[in-house]
């Protein structure tokens, strides 16, 4: 059995490494990411968490591995704020304007995991609230200049440097790293595959 984890998030795969996962096999989706219509943000996280494991679990298939043995994790994080999706950044300018709406402001968090074992598929998402404090111009700006901010979604990352204007944390801190741990864990029990 080959455990796959359809990311490229290094976040991700040392998450998966700490809680004992060996052989962990790397392969990103690379389907462009297309968020159904008119969503919110669990159905989206979900949506597009589900696309990457099909994806990935087609390639497996295609690629004459033993696919029905595998175990395909797929992930997708965004930080949801006032009503507007906050995926990473393209750009300084973007970053910079992510992060004086998320000042001083309570955020959410949004995760949406796919698991896929054989014929089984379970989809959910966990949702973390994350209080930042108010933040100068000069603070945003050198966070920037650290280079931190550019892959990750509401462009900042709790568990480096972003930790510095991190006040509070409401829910699972790891769904903040971008792959909720604990509900991980159960959703790969219900399909048979046990870490413990």
């Amino acid at each position: 059995m080959a455990m796959v984890l359809a990311s490229a998030s290094p976040r991700r795969r040392e998450l998966m490494e700490r809680f004992g996962v060996k052989d962990l096999v790397i392969l990103p989706a690379g389907g462009e990411e297309k968020p159904p219509e008119n969503a919110g943000p669990g159905e989206t996280v979900e949506a597009l968490a589900r696309a990457k494991a099909r994806e990935v679990a087609a390639i497996r298939r295609a690629g004459g591995e033993n696919a029905e043995q595998d175990v395909i994790i797929a992930a997708d994080t965004i930080v949801w704020h006032n009503g507007r999706r906050y995926g990473k950044p393209h750009s300084r300018e973007e970053a910079q304007e992510m992060l004086k709406a998320l000042s001083g402001c309570v955020h959410e968090v949004y995760t949406g995991v796919c698991v896929i074992h054989g014929a089984q598929e379970l989809t959910e998402h966990e949702k973390t609230s994350v209080t930042f404090r108010r933040m100068t111009e000069a603070e945003i700006l050198a966070y920037i200049d650290t280079g931190e901010p550019m892959d990750k979604a509401g462009a900042y990352g709790a568990q480096g440097i972003g930790s510095l204007f991190v006040s509070g944390i409401e829910g699972d801190f790891f769904n903040v790293m971008g792959l909720p741990v604990c509900r991980l864990g159960l959703m790969l029990k219900k399909t048979g595959v046990e870490l413990l």
